[in-house]
């Protein structure tokens, strides 16, 4: 299935800064208000239902024999008809 990118923002951030944004994002996800994304001139509203798949994956990515780099990817996913989009093992967070 192709994939469009809405929305698109990437930089260099503080332990502390990239808490206060999950921090925000959740507030409202428990809320269950919207979320709004914004950075310059773009902006993209997203509402997501009570029950979204979340997904969570750590990523090493370069060379099999050499230094890499490593990632935390969180993504939360639902159907743009409120369908449901997968189901997987409860997860922890140590």
């Amino acid at each position: 299935m192709p994939e469009k990118v809405l929305f698109e923002s990437e930089s260099e951030q503080s332990r502390e800064d990239v808490a206060a944004y999950l921090r925000s994002v959740a507030d409202k996800l428990e809320r269950g208000e919207a979320i709004t994304l914004k950075a310059g001139t773009e902006s993209v509203t997203m509402e997501p239902p009570a029950r979204p798949t979340f997904e969570v994956k750590a990523e090493r990515e370069g060379p099999t024999d050499g230094p890499g780099e490593l990632s935390i990817e969180f993504e939360l996913e639902w159907g743009e008809n409120g369908e449901e989009t997968g189901d997987g093992g409860r997860l922890e967070i140590e």
